[in-house]
């Protein structure tokens, strides 16, 4: 299934817009469009930010099949788990402890989640860092109580 190509279709089609004309404002041929909507061609990255803008909606909602429109994500049961911790500081465990040697063993507040990643804050001897952390790397959340 080509959800890439369905949407660019779609929101085109709903404005009104014929391939030829959408072509003429991307500065490719009708036949690219027409394979990207195909499925049989994907456009290069550096061109889903026009193709966002000239359809009206996010390059998240292009690229991924869990954004709506808005471009909010739908967010699930462990999404929603996760939102919950952002402000809390917590004590990260990872699949591989070597992966991540500035947060081993050390307390981090998580500042924010984004789709597949989340934003740390840690004082580290390195000072204070920040770092985008893949969730997918991260084997277990234990939350750090905090001093009042």
């Amino acid at each position: 299934m080509n959800r890439l190509g369905d949407k660019i279709a779609e929101k085109r089609k709903i404005q009104g817009m014929t391939q030829i004309e959408f072509a003429e404002k991307m500065h490719v041929t009708r036949q690219t469009v027409s394979r990207w909507e195909a499925g049989t061609a994907m456009p290069d990255i550096d061109k889903i930010g026009e193709i966002a803008d000239i359809l009206g909606v996010s390059c998240d909602y292009l690229l991924k099949d869990d954004v709506s429109e808005s471009g909010t994500a739908q967010i699930t049961g462990v999404g929603k788990l996760l939102k919950s911790l952002a402000g809390k500081t917590v004590q990260l465990s990872f699949f591989d402890e070597e992966q991540d040697i500035d947060l081993f063993n050390t307390p981090c507040r998580i500042m924010e989640f984004e789709g597949n990643w989340m934003r740390v804050s840690a004082n580290t001897k390195k000072g204070t860092i920040e770092k985008l952390i893949p969730i997918s790397s991260v084997l277990s959340i234990e939350l750090v109580k905090e001093d009042q």
